[in-house]
Protein backbone atom coordinates (compact mmCIF):
# COMPACT_ATOMS: atom_id res chain seq x y z
CA UNK A 1 0.00 0.00 0.00
CA UNK A 2 3.56 2.21 0.20
CA UNK A 3 4.34 1.98 -3.56
CA UNK A 4 3.00 4.08 -6.06
CA UNK A 5 0.05 2.31 -8.74
CA UNK A 6 0.95 2.08 -11.96
CA UNK A 7 -1.41 3.20 -14.81
CA UNK A 8 -3.53 0.44 -16.36
CA UNK A 9 -3.60 2.04 -20.06
CA UNK A 10 -3.44 4.25 -22.66
CA UNK A 11 -7.44 4.37 -22.39
CA UNK A 12 -7.38 5.55 -18.54
CA UNK A 13 -5.11 8.52 -19.23
CA UNK A 14 -7.41 9.84 -21.98
CA UNK A 15 -9.62 9.59 -19.37
CA UNK A 16 -8.01 11.76 -17.04
CA UNK A 17 -7.54 14.39 -20.32
CA UNK A 18 -10.79 14.58 -21.37
CA UNK A 19 -12.03 15.24 -17.43
CA UNK A 20 -10.10 18.44 -18.19
CA UNK A 21 -11.20 19.29 -22.29
CA UNK A 22 -13.98 21.20 -21.27
CA UNK A 23 -13.23 24.00 -18.45
CA UNK A 24 -16.91 24.86 -17.49
CA UNK A 25 -18.07 21.23 -17.50
CA UNK A 26 -18.60 19.07 -14.29
CA UNK A 27 -17.29 15.47 -15.71
CA UNK A 28 -19.50 12.41 -14.26
CA UNK A 29 -17.62 9.10 -14.10
CA UNK A 30 -18.79 5.87 -12.75
CA UNK A 31 -17.15 2.30 -13.33
CA UNK A 32 -17.34 -0.85 -11.44
CA UNK A 33 -13.84 -2.54 -12.79
CA UNK A 34 -10.46 -2.79 -11.20
CA UNK A 35 -8.19 -0.19 -12.87
CA UNK A 36 -4.62 1.01 -11.60
CA UNK A 37 -3.55 4.86 -11.45
CA UNK A 38 -0.48 6.40 -11.01
CA UNK A 39 -0.25 9.66 -9.91
CA UNK A 40 -2.05 12.31 -11.61
CA UNK A 41 -4.54 15.52 -11.50
CA UNK A 42 -7.05 17.62 -13.26
CA UNK A 43 -8.00 20.98 -13.25
CA UNK A 44 -11.28 20.09 -11.03
CA UNK A 45 -12.20 19.44 -7.94
CA UNK A 46 -12.89 15.62 -7.07
CA UNK A 47 -15.81 14.20 -5.42
CA UNK A 48 -14.95 10.33 -4.90
CA UNK A 49 -17.52 7.96 -3.09
CA UNK A 50 -16.86 4.04 -3.15
CA UNK A 51 -20.35 2.64 -2.85
CA UNK A 52 -19.92 -0.75 -0.14
CA UNK A 53 -16.69 -0.71 0.28
CA UNK A 54 -12.91 0.92 1.70
CA UNK A 55 -10.20 3.01 -0.78
CA UNK A 56 -7.51 4.49 0.29
CA UNK A 57 -6.39 8.32 -1.72
CA UNK A 58 -2.41 8.55 -1.95
CA UNK A 59 -1.15 12.30 -2.11
CA UNK A 60 2.41 13.03 -2.64
CA UNK A 61 2.68 13.95 0.63
CA UNK A 62 0.39 11.57 2.42
CA UNK A 63 -2.26 8.81 2.98
CA UNK A 64 -5.85 9.05 3.45
CA UNK A 65 -8.42 6.45 4.45
CA UNK A 66 -11.94 7.07 2.85
CA UNK A 67 -14.20 4.12 4.43
CA UNK A 68 -17.63 3.46 4.01
CA UNK A 69 -20.73 6.28 4.21
CA UNK A 70 -17.78 9.00 3.36
CA UNK A 71 -17.22 10.77 0.55
CA UNK A 72 -13.19 12.41 -0.68
CA UNK A 73 -12.73 15.63 -1.81
CA UNK A 74 -9.26 16.19 -3.70
CA UNK A 75 -8.86 19.63 -4.92
CA UNK A 76 -7.98 21.10 -8.12
CA UNK A 77 -4.19 20.57 -8.69
CA UNK A 78 -3.65 17.72 -6.21
CA UNK A 79 -1.58 15.10 -7.49
CA UNK A 80 -3.02 11.62 -6.80
CA UNK A 81 -4.42 8.04 -6.96
CA UNK A 82 -6.76 6.20 -5.28
CA UNK A 83 -6.73 2.40 -4.13
CA UNK A 84 -9.94 0.51 -3.68
CA UNK A 85 -10.15 -2.58 -1.70
CA UNK A 86 -12.84 -4.16 -3.86
CA UNK A 87 -12.44 -2.91 -7.36
CA UNK A 88 -16.25 -5.43 -7.99
CA UNK A 89 -17.84 -2.08 -6.01
CA UNK A 90 -19.18 1.04 -7.52
CA UNK A 91 -16.56 4.10 -7.49
CA UNK A 92 -18.46 7.44 -8.25
CA UNK A 93 -16.51 9.81 -9.47
CA UNK A 94 -17.12 13.83 -10.48
CA UNK A 95 -15.10 15.99 -11.46
CA UNK A 96 -16.84 19.74 -10.48
CA UNK A 97 -15.70 23.15 -12.33
CA UNK A 98 -13.31 25.38 -11.03
CA UNK A 99 -14.82 28.94 -10.04
CA UNK A 100 -13.16 32.18 -8.94
CA UNK A 101 -15.36 32.20 -5.61
CA UNK A 102 -13.78 28.34 -4.61
CA UNK A 103 -10.92 30.41 -3.42
CA UNK A 104 -13.72 32.08 -0.88
CA UNK A 105 -13.96 28.80 0.91
CA UNK A 106 -11.33 26.97 2.36
CA UNK A 107 -13.19 23.47 1.67
CA UNK A 108 -12.62 23.91 -1.87
CA UNK A 109 -8.64 23.82 -1.41
CA UNK A 110 -8.33 20.98 1.49
CA UNK A 111 -7.92 17.42 0.89
CA UNK A 112 -10.08 15.31 3.31
CA UNK A 113 -12.62 12.40 3.74
CA UNK A 114 -15.83 13.66 4.96
CA UNK A 115 -19.71 11.80 6.68
CA UNK A 116 -22.41 11.25 3.52
CA UNK A 117 -25.43 12.25 4.69
CA UNK A 118 -28.76 10.96 3.36
CA UNK A 119 -29.52 13.98 0.83
CA UNK A 120 -25.86 14.09 -0.23
CA UNK A 121 -26.30 9.69 -0.89
CA UNK A 122 -29.27 10.34 -2.55
CA UNK A 123 -27.66 12.83 -4.75
CA UNK A 124 -24.75 10.88 -6.03
CA UNK A 125 -26.55 7.90 -6.94
CA UNK A 126 -28.80 9.58 -8.69
CA UNK A 127 -25.73 10.41 -10.86
CA UNK A 128 -25.14 6.99 -11.76
CA UNK A 129 -27.74 7.08 -14.89
CA UNK A 130 -25.11 9.74 -16.18
CA UNK A 131 -22.15 9.58 -18.05
CA UNK A 132 -19.08 12.36 -19.59
CA UNK A 133 -19.44 15.91 -20.23
CA UNK A 134 -22.38 17.78 -18.37
CA UNK A 135 -22.61 21.83 -19.24
CA UNK A 136 -24.29 24.68 -18.14
CA UNK A 137 -27.84 25.04 -19.96
CA UNK A 138 -27.81 21.37 -19.19
CA UNK A 139 -30.75 20.84 -16.55
CA UNK A 140 -28.90 18.31 -14.93
CA UNK A 141 -25.79 20.94 -14.59
CA UNK A 142 -27.87 22.73 -11.97
CA UNK A 143 -28.33 19.79 -10.00
CA UNK A 144 -24.86 19.43 -9.82
CA UNK A 145 -24.11 23.06 -9.21
CA UNK A 146 -26.41 22.92 -6.07
CA UNK A 147 -24.75 19.69 -5.12
CA UNK A 148 -21.43 21.43 -5.33
CA UNK A 149 -22.30 24.37 -3.17
CA UNK A 150 -23.64 22.60 -0.76
CA UNK A 151 -20.60 20.21 0.43
CA UNK A 152 -18.76 23.14 1.92
CA UNK A 153 -22.25 23.54 4.30
CA UNK A 154 -22.47 19.59 5.26
CA UNK A 155 -18.83 18.96 5.41
CA UNK A 156 -17.50 20.54 8.53
CA UNK A 157 -15.84 17.82 10.30
CA UNK A 158 -13.35 15.63 7.89
CA UNK A 159 -12.57 12.22 9.45
CA UNK A 160 -9.25 13.16 11.24
CA UNK A 161 -6.83 10.65 10.22
CA UNK A 162 -4.11 10.58 8.07
CA UNK A 163 -1.05 9.00 7.12
CA UNK A 164 1.84 10.76 6.33
CA UNK A 165 3.97 9.18 3.38
CA UNK A 166 7.72 9.72 1.82
CA UNK A 167 10.16 8.52 -1.12
CA UNK A 168 12.10 7.86 0.92
CA UNK A 169 15.05 5.09 0.32
CA UNK A 170 15.81 3.92 3.51
CA UNK A 171 12.53 5.23 5.10
CA UNK A 172 10.25 3.22 3.04
CA UNK A 173 11.14 -0.40 3.81
CA UNK A 174 10.83 0.77 7.56
CA UNK A 175 7.06 1.84 7.06
CA UNK A 176 6.30 -0.96 5.17
CA UNK A 177 7.36 -3.45 7.91
CA UNK A 178 4.99 -1.18 10.22
CA UNK A 179 2.39 -2.04 8.13
CA UNK A 180 3.26 -5.89 7.75
CA UNK A 181 3.28 -6.51 11.28
CA UNK A 182 1.01 -3.90 13.08
CA UNK A 183 -0.23 -6.56 15.18
CA UNK A 184 3.49 -7.06 16.81
CA UNK A 185 4.97 -5.04 19.83
CA UNK A 186 6.90 -2.71 17.23
CA UNK A 187 9.14 -0.37 19.68
CA UNK A 188 12.11 1.94 18.03
CA UNK A 189 14.64 -1.00 19.16
CA UNK A 190 12.38 -3.87 17.42
CA UNK A 191 12.30 -1.52 14.20
CA UNK A 192 16.18 -0.75 14.50
CA UNK A 193 17.39 -3.96 15.09
CA UNK A 194 15.41 -5.00 11.94
CA UNK A 195 17.26 -2.64 9.55
CA UNK A 196 20.17 -1.68 11.50
CA UNK A 197 19.38 1.50 12.64
CA UNK A 198 20.12 3.50 15.91
CA UNK A 199 17.00 4.56 17.61
CA UNK A 200 18.51 7.83 17.36
CA UNK A 201 19.11 7.74 13.70
CA UNK A 202 15.53 6.02 13.29
CA UNK A 203 13.90 8.93 14.92
CA UNK A 204 15.80 11.47 13.41
CA UNK A 205 14.45 9.64 9.59
CA UNK A 206 10.64 10.58 10.66
CA UNK A 207 11.12 13.44 12.30
CA UNK A 208 13.02 14.64 9.33
CA UNK A 209 11.43 13.47 6.59
CA UNK A 210 7.91 13.29 7.85
CA UNK A 211 7.45 15.84 10.83
CA UNK A 212 6.10 13.06 13.16
CA UNK A 213 7.75 10.69 15.33
CA UNK A 214 8.03 7.42 15.52
CA UNK A 215 5.15 6.36 18.14
CA UNK A 216 2.76 8.66 16.17
CA UNK A 217 3.08 7.30 12.97
CA UNK A 218 2.40 3.83 14.46
CA UNK A 219 -0.90 4.86 16.26
CA UNK A 220 -2.23 6.19 13.07
CA UNK A 221 -1.12 3.48 11.04
CA UNK A 222 -3.09 1.39 13.92
CA UNK A 223 -5.87 2.89 14.07
CA UNK A 224 -6.77 3.13 10.14
CA UNK A 225 -6.41 -0.47 10.08
CA UNK A 226 -9.05 -0.80 13.16
CA UNK A 227 -11.65 1.39 11.22
CA UNK A 228 -10.99 -1.14 8.00
CA UNK A 229 -11.61 -4.19 10.19
CA UNK A 230 -14.68 -2.37 12.08
CA UNK A 231 -16.13 -2.25 8.94
CA UNK A 232 -15.39 -4.41 6.75
CA UNK A 233 -15.10 -8.12 9.49
CA UNK A 234 -17.10 -8.95 12.23
CA UNK A 235 -14.18 -9.27 14.46
CA UNK A 236 -14.99 -7.78 18.00
CA UNK A 237 -13.40 -4.56 19.76
CA UNK A 238 -11.53 -6.94 21.97
CA UNK A 239 -10.39 -8.89 18.70
CA UNK A 240 -9.38 -5.88 16.90
CA UNK A 241 -7.54 -4.16 19.63
CA UNK A 242 -5.56 -7.08 19.81
CA UNK A 243 -4.88 -7.54 15.92
CA UNK A 244 -3.80 -4.05 16.03
CA UNK A 245 -1.11 -4.59 18.76
CA UNK A 246 -2.87 -3.29 21.70
CA UNK A 247 -3.32 -5.66 24.81
CA UNK A 248 -5.50 -3.64 26.70
CA UNK A 249 -9.12 -3.00 24.88
CA UNK A 250 -9.88 0.11 27.71
CA UNK A 251 -6.30 1.76 25.96
CA UNK A 252 -7.35 0.65 22.35
CA UNK A 253 -10.66 1.99 22.85
CA UNK A 254 -9.34 5.09 24.47
CA UNK A 255 -6.95 5.62 21.96
CA UNK A 256 -9.69 5.39 19.20
CA UNK A 257 -11.77 8.08 20.73
CA UNK A 258 -9.32 10.41 20.81
CA UNK A 259 -8.09 10.32 17.49
CA UNK A 260 -11.92 9.91 15.77
CA UNK A 261 -14.19 11.18 18.29
CA UNK A 262 -16.25 8.18 18.78
CA UNK A 263 -15.51 4.61 19.94
CA UNK A 264 -15.10 1.17 18.11
CA UNK A 265 -18.66 -0.11 18.54
CA UNK A 266 -19.83 3.43 16.60
CA UNK A 267 -18.04 1.76 14.12
CA UNK A 268 -18.64 -1.55 14.52
CA UNK A 269 -19.75 -3.35 10.85
CA UNK A 270 -23.56 -3.51 10.33
CA UNK A 271 -25.74 -3.49 7.27
CA UNK A 272 -24.49 -1.27 5.02
CA UNK A 273 -26.58 -2.04 1.67
CA UNK A 274 -26.79 1.17 0.09
CA UNK A 275 -29.91 2.84 -0.85
CA UNK A 276 -31.88 1.87 -4.29
CA UNK A 277 -30.88 4.53 -7.03
CA UNK A 278 -33.81 6.25 -7.80
CA UNK A 279 -35.84 5.81 -10.95
CA UNK A 280 -35.82 9.62 -12.00
CA UNK A 281 -35.04 11.26 -15.39
CA UNK A 282 -34.81 15.15 -15.80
Amino acid sequence: MLEPAKMENPITEQIFAEVDAIPESTYVWHWKTEHHFSFHKHNKGQLTYVEGGVAFLYTRDKTYFLPARHYMWVPAGVEHYFVHRYPANYVRNIYFYAEPGDNDDPFYSKTGSYPVNNLLLEMILYTGQWDGHITPGDKRFTFLKAMKEMLPEISKTPLPINLPTTDHPRLQPVLRYIHENLAENLTLDVIGHEFSLSERTLTRLFRNTMDISFFQYLKLARMIRALGYLLETRKTVNEIAWDTGYNSVSAFSNTFYKLIGKRPSEFQHKDQREPEEPDITL
